[in-house]
């Protein structure tokens, strides 16, 4: 059983890491409950087919498919299928927090956010395994010295390259009006943030616009109001602490930021229909 208070979370222990060696018994250690991630994850399909949750959606990623996973996504793994293949490239919380680094997060998070999974052309599929071998072959090969310098070069290279993928798309709309991007940038926030605040106000002074103007953004956008989106993430990290640890539900009151557990257990039913404890027994 986890004893965390919060989601168990994943991340890197050094700046970068670039591999193939991703099995079926890795991935399986990921079902059945979501993770957290801190760190950031690019994976390349090559074989396969991984059913996921990520951020409550959940995609089939097959074959010639590229995921991006950012910092604070919380996915699940499902199911996996066929001789899977992948490979990966990750960047620490550390790494990723650092200076000058969150312009080209932020412009990845515009094209991905909502569609984190997208699927290759021929040369798309041809590119991206040449850059992953390449990275696999220098870090395989190099002193601990040289990968440190090379981190902020490949860092820089697959944001870059994540930039073109999703321009190349020409099925697909891939410049975003001002609302668009409101409503993204709002998503990531509430995934970074909502086991701290449910507070709608808080978000839009994080965002420099109104109360009012937030709402109404959201919803033209997404179709989904802000407290929707924000008791979305609320329920599902209750749920999995409810069903995957031995926490007190005070605890998990506690982790999630509510004045008290009777607040808690009410804003639960409301959601879910039941009362924490219900669904920890029978849910």
């Amino acid at each position: 059983m986890i004893a965390d208070k919060e989601l168990p979370q994943i991340d890197i222990p050094e700046n970068w890491i670039v591999g193939t060696d991703i099995t079926k018994e890795l991935l399986s250690m990921y079902a059945n409950y979501p993770v957290r991630l801190k760190c950031e994850i690019f994976a390349f399909i090559a074989d396969g087919e991984v059913d996921v949750l990520v951020n409550t959606n959940r995609y089939q990623i097959r074959a010639n498919e590229f995921a991006t996973l950012l910092p604070g996504s919380i996915f699940q793994i499902n199911e996996v299928k066929g001789n899977i293949q992948i490979y990966f490239l990750g960047f620490s919380s550390q790494f990723v927090n650092g200076t000058g680094r969150s312009r080209s997060l932020i412009d990845t998070m515009l094209f991905t956010l909502g569609r984190p999974i997208i699927s290759l052309k021929p040369v798309g599929v041809r590119i991206i395994a040449g850059f992953m071998n390449l990275l696999i072959d220098i870090f395989e090969h190099s002193s601990d010295a040289i990968k440190e310098g090379l981190a902020v070069n490949a860092f820089e290279d697959i944001h870059k390259g994540i930039s073109l993928l999703y321009k190349d798309k020409g099925d697909e709309k891939v410049s975003f009006t001002k609302g668009e991007q409101i409503c993204r940038m709002f998503s990531q926030l509430v995934i970074q943030h909502y086991s701290h605040t449910r507070n709608v106000t808080w978000y839009a002074q994080q965002l420099q616009i109104t109360h009012a103007h937030l709402c109404t953004v959201v919803k033209q956008v997404s179709g989904r109001t802000c407290i929707d989106i924000i008791s979305s993430m609320v329920i599902m990290d209750a749920k999995s602490q409810l069903k995957s640890t031995n926490l007190s539900i005070q605890a998990i009151s506690d982790s999630l930021h509510f004045a008290n557990m009777s607040f808690f257990g009410k804003y639960f039913k409301r959601y879910v229909g039941m009362s924490p404890l219900e669904y920890r027994n029978n849910g």
